[in-house]
């Protein structure tokens, strides 16, 4: 017995219930392209036709609706058998430090679905005011961002990050494009707390008698893409913590040189702690979820 693909399944139950590819792949964070390619090899799996033409878009046909709400008590059963198997006894306080960018623009994102994997642990999220400070003592946890270099603590490697230059789509139209890397200098460039970003990157793009040091420096990532998100200049930022805003369309990628940043994000606690149920289930769900993200990314456009 040969059984379809739990994504491809996922697929068809979100279609069957919103009505529409794009309302489905909201939902499960994936492109209308790969709810598209999972509905495909679901139809060419089962053998009989799950869709017809509908007007301008596509409807389940008879047996589509029946097999869908057959996948939506299977998937239910799964769920329910899945809730009872995550009651290990998982409970307790956890408190994570984590810088403010990744903090708001993927972790509190994503972190409902931790809460509903593990309902008994009480969660806190915290700043820091340093990227890279793990000196607070109420944390049990802290995503920081630098060189991996903690002493007495234990140290674990989460992500590397790419930079480079995004901008607001008003702002690339206002400018007339930017068909070259040295019409950056066109707009105001956004700092993060320093010029080392830019510098590195005017650097490798060959830029000419560049100013690193002109625009705007901010103390906070939120405020930078808050001013990029707006048009009012161009910012240095990752895919990972602005795929959402790239996505819909808030800020755009006008080149593809980019370039590895010396520092990355690192898992960092107190060795006393390393066994905390609790925060076992929070990095395991962590580096899960990244994995899982990064492999959407990239076939986005499978």
């Amino acid at each position: 017995m040969r059984i379809p693909s739990t994504q491809a399944l996922r697929s068809l139950d979100s279609f069957a219930r919103l009505g529409s590819v794009w309302r489905a792949a909201d939902e499960l964070n994936l492109t209308r392209s790969a709810v598209s390619h999972q509905l495909r090899l679901l139809e060419r799996e089962l053998g009989f036709s799950l869709f017809e033409r509908a007007g301008k878009g596509v409807a389940l046909t008879a047996r589509g609706r029946r097999y869908a709400g057959d996948v939506r008590k299977a998937l239910t059963v799964l769920g329910d058998a899945g809730a009872q198997g995550s009651e290990t006894g998982v409970s307790g306080d956890l408190v994570i430090s984590c810088t403010p960018g990744f903090a708001s623009l993927w972790l509190c994102t994503h972190l409902g679905e931790f809460q509903s994997l593990y309902p008994d642990v009480a969660l806190s999220v915290t700043t820091p005011r340093k990227l890279d400070d793990v000196s607070a003592s109420d944390p049990d946890i802290f995503i920081a961002f630098g060189d991996g270099n903690w002493p007495d603590r234990a140290v674990e490697l989460l992500c590397d990050i790419e930079f480079t230059p995004l901008c607001s789509p008003v702002l690339l139209n206002k400018l007339g494009g930017l068909p070259e890397p040295q019409d950056v200098l066109k707009a105001p460039l956004l700092h993060l707390g320093n010029f080392e970003d830019w510098t590195r990157w005017l650097a490798l793009a060959d830029v000419l008698n560049p100013d690193p040091e002109c625009g705007i420096v901010f103390s906070d990532m939120n405020l930078v893409f808050a001013a990029a998100s707006a048009g009012q200049g161009i910012a240095m930022g990752d895919e990972l913590t602005c795929r959402t805003a790239m996505r819909e369309g808030q800020l755009v990628r006008p080149f593809e040189i980019a370039f590895k940043s010396p520092k990355s994000y690192f898992l960092v606690m107190e060795h006393s702690k390393r066994e905390q149920p609790a925060l076992v289930a929070f990095t395991a769900w962590l580096k899960s979820r990244l994995t899982k993200a990064e492999a959407v990314a990239r076939n986005a456009y499978d």
